[in-house]
């Protein structure tokens, strides 16, 4: 079951809840079934938050390749992809989806080039390779963009969950291999 649909199963279940508070209450305000279900209320928040997995990926410092600029770029693609996440998971419009989906993409590119920049900039010796390794995930970034022309909404679950663990192993992978050569080489 989607979060959309759990979403909407727990709002049906708060209106039905309200209405059947304010009928007890034509009983008068004695009537504990109305009271009862107040307390159901008040608890749906609670139990929401306990059934409901957060499909987001939070920044964590085991991320960070010690560069300022870079892990605000990363921070930035987790932002973003959080919200491309967010815009799946709950089914918003096209429209949305689409702009989340894009900037994502426009954000991961500017992303590369900046960070293949700098490697260049100190030649970094695995630059050709680590070059070659963005131009891959953008291609298969493309070939889902495509797959989302063709199929609409379905096609995003395998976006979100490439890109959750790409990014993710990306950062933790290759990422920290240069942090180190360009930390020697005083960047900060």
């Amino acid at each position: 079951m989607t979060s959309h649909s759990k979403s909407l199963i727990y709002a049906a279940i708060i209106g039905l809840l309200i209405v059947a508070i304010f009928l007890g209450f034509l009983f008068g305000f004695n009537n504990p079934v109305s009271w009862i279900l107040i307390g159901v209320l008040l608890m749906m928040p609670m139990i929401y938050k306990r059934t409901h997995k957060e499909n987001t990926i939070p920044w964590k410092e085991e991320y960070s390749v010690g560069i300022e600029s870079l892990d605000n770029d990363h921070k930035k693609l987790i932002a973003l992809l959080n919200q491309f996440t967010t815009a799946y998971d709950y089914a918003m419009s096209e429209v949305y989806e689409r702009q989340a989906l894009n900037d994502l993409i426009d954000y991961t590119k500017y992303h590369f080039a900046r960070e293949e920049k700098l490697m260049e900039s100190f030649d970094y010796p695995d630059f050709d390779a680590h070059k070659q390794q963005h131009q891959a995930m953008i291609k298969e970034v493309e070939m889902f963009v495509e797959k989302y022309n063709r199929q609409g909404h379905q096609a995003l679950d395998e976006i979100s969950g490439f890109l959750q663990a790409w990014l993710i192993n990306h950062i933790n992978g290759t990422d920290k291999h240069y942090s180190s050569y360009l930390k020697n080489n005083g960047v900060h």
